[in-house]
């Protein structure tokens, strides 16, 4: 495997990382390993892990001669960045968003923010999503000249829309008559 910040050199280094249950892990080769400040000899030190995958490339662009990036609204750098693990102001997140992708990415599931809702509007948001999924499948249907397809997919819309005033109807205890 490739090392997966310079995609040059065999991986030789895992670090993993457990966060609440959830397990991160990066594959590193030696040479930025050493650069990320772990100590490769002896196997031990402590580790942030945004400070591997946003410090190996703190460095000044030798090319041309300049310091990192800064961020124009608060001057938060990639290095305060790095010591702090936390952004200067909203924009930062378009200054550094490339190298936060990587880094979001690796802390969570995804880099899209998800959040927590109650189980009822889960249950609703469910259904609305299932509901938009068979509408579309149901224009294509009638596009493609699937009838019989299409009229098994608008009951399934049907039945798929009268199911809360049915459970609503359970739960206050009303009967259908």
């Amino acid at each position: 495997m490739l090392c997966e910040s310079c995609g040059e050199r065999e991986a030789s280094i895992y670090v993993t990382q457990v966060v609440d249950g959830n397990v991160t892990k990066l594959h590193l080769c030696e040479a930025c390993a050493e650069q990320s400040g772990l100590d490769v000899n002896s196997g031990q030190g402590p580790v942030n892990l945004s400070e591997i995958l946003l410090g190996l490339n703190d460095q000044p662009d030798a090319a041309e001669g300049k310091p990192g990036k800064k961020c124009p609204a608060c001057g938060m750098s990639r290095h305060d960045f790095k010591n702090t693990s936390r952004l200067g102001c909203p924009k930062c997140y378009d200054v550094f968003g490339s190298e936060l992708d990587s880094l979001l990415e690796a802390m969570h599931r995804g880099k899209q923010h998800v959040g927590k809702i109650p189980a009822k509007e889960a249950a609703k948001q469910a259904k609305t999503t299932r509901l938009a999924a068979l509408r579309k499948e149901l224009l294509s249907a009638v596009a493609s000249e699937r009838y019989e397809e299409a009229a098994r997919l608008r009951d399934s819309i049907r039945r798929a829309q009268e199911e809360p005033d049915k459970r609503s109807a359970r739960e206050t205890g009303e009967r259908d008559g």
